[in-house]
């Protein structure tokens, strides 16, 4: 692939799987806390709760990632914490391009580990609490085994919604070639150039978007399925 695609081609490829590792990275514990939340407990303002981590699902791509923006940049109110404790800097840096596809991402995530937990029998978890193990013994022995073909189809969809990701990670950290120019990027950057060059550049990563996304999704089912046949054998 080095051969094929050129070098900044290349970085881009390359960024974008950092951004997408990392978004899926970001996403998981919380993933697994907010559906097992939405799964099994009764709380007030729950069905809020599910509205807003589903809202990037339905908010155009671009207000999300405005929304980060003021809230996570230089001078928004958690950004500038961040700087001014830490250091850290989130707008325009490939971090804020994690974090921004991680937002994105994250309702694919929870609800496939939602309806993995939901799929699981209550009852096999109250007979673990009758035995004596708490909560965490529980969730650790008992759900986290059942449930986790749909932790690694949800992880992996992430991964493959991260990689594609353009609107809200634009927005919040521009198309700065080497830096924040991911895969999605890249291409809007070659469509925006007249010429039989740019759109043969535009077209090979493409192909290597395209390519990528099916890997993931196959992968996705042949994990699920393969864990779900060792965990039934069991």
């Amino acid at each position: 692939m080095t051969d094929w695609l050129t070098p900044d081609e290349w970085r881009a490829v390359a960024l974008s799987l950092r951004v997408s590792f990392w978004a899926m990275a970001i996403s998981m514990p919380f993933g697994i806390l907010v559906a097992y939340a939405l799964a099994r407990w009764n709380f007030w303002g729950k069905q809020m709760v599910n509205g807003i981590v589903h809202l990037p699902l339905i908010l155009p791509p671009v207000v999300t990632g405005y929304l980060l923006l003021v809230t996570f940049g230089r001078k928004g109110v958690v950004g500038q914490l961040l700087f001014d404790w830490f250091g850290i800097v989130l707008a325009f840096r490939w971090t804020g391009a994690a974090l921004a596809a991680a937002v994105m991402a994250f309702p694919l995530m929870v609800r496939a580990i939602r309806l993995a937990i939901e799929a699981v029998d209550p009852r096999l978890e109250e007979a673990a609490a009758t035995l004596g193990a708490n909560k965490p013994m529980v969730f650790a022995t008992v759900t986290l085994p059942l449930i986790l073909p749909g932790i690694i189809a949800g992880a992996i969809l992430a991964f493959a919604k991260a990689m594609g990701e353009f609107g809200a990670t634009i927005t919040f950290v521009s198309n700065i070639p080497g830096q924040t120019q991911t895969l999605p990027s890249a291409i809007y950057t070659f469509l925006q150039v007249p010429g039989a060059e740019a759109q043969a550049q535009a077209m090979r990563l493409v192909l290597v978007a395209v390519a990528i996304a099916m890997a993931a999704l196959m992968l996705s089912e042949w994990v699920s399925r393969a864990v779900a046949r060792r965990i039934s054998a069991s």
